[in-house]
């Protein structure tokens, strides 16, 4: 696993905890014996894309894409070349009826958001192939959370949006005085239409950060 040195200076204390060790043991033996996603290399390529003092906005997902070639360390995103998965194609939905953007038919790689200060960070950071949820319970939402908590106690405000319920269930390591919540259903074909659809997240995000004296993200992926 690579991580970046300023995050991997300020989770060394996670790094050493008895569950971090379990389940690097227990990652050990899954990438030994199954098809895991994403390679190793991926698995902090959120953190690694984004600065800690870089952060301006954090979207939260569930696990890892489980198709092969789709997941690469970022939530809703998948390599190029990769067919856009249901999930990310409500997304560019809802950014192109919020914003009016022509959203890329075809690319759903989100590097070019996380280049700009947005967190893409999972709460399970690996799966394994063909079935969802598998890495669940082993440890990363521990870690997942102290993300957020390090994020929290930061001074510079951070815009969280967290869609459906595993993503809200981190709205309790945040201090909204100091920071900004918006919430929504999940993306996904199942609930989109039950608050996601209409949310209007992007601008809103967009306003906080001009509010804040931010440059605002260009969500327009080509």
């Amino acid at each position: 696993m690579i991580i970046a040195k300023n995050w991997y200076q300020l989770l060394s204390e996670e790094f050493n905890k008895p569950y971090f060790q379990d389940l690097q043991k227990f990652l050990t033996s899954e990438y030994s014996h199954y098809r895991i996603f994403p390679e190793e290399k991926n698995i902090f390529a959120s953190l690694n894309l984004v600065k800690f003092d870089d952060v301006k906005v954090v979207i939260i997902g569930q696990d890892p894409y489980h198709g092969e070639k789709q997941a690469h360390g970022l939530c809703f995103s998948v390599q190029q070349g990769v067919e856009i998965p249901p999930s990310l194609k409500n997304i560019y939905k809802e950014i192109h009826n919020d914003l009016g953007i022509e959203m890329s038919n075809s690319c759903g790689d989100l590097t070019a958001w996380a280049k700009q200060g947005v967190l893409l960070l999972n709460s399970v950071l690996t799966v394994r192939s063909g079935l969802a949820n598998s890495h669940k319970g082993k440890g990363w939402e521990q870690l997942t959370s102290s993300i957020i908590q390090k994020l929290n106690a930061r001074e510079k405000p951070v815009v969280f949006l967290l869609w459906g319920n595993n993503a809200k269930e981190f709205a309790r390591d945040v201090n909204t005085n100091k920071h900004f919540i918006l919430t929504a259903p999940h993306p996904s074909p199942l609930s989109a239409y039950s608050g996601f659809f209409g949310c209007k997240h992007f601008s809103k995000c967009n306003e906080i950060l001009r509010a804040l004296g931010e440059k605002e993200i260009d969500w327009k992926i080509k």
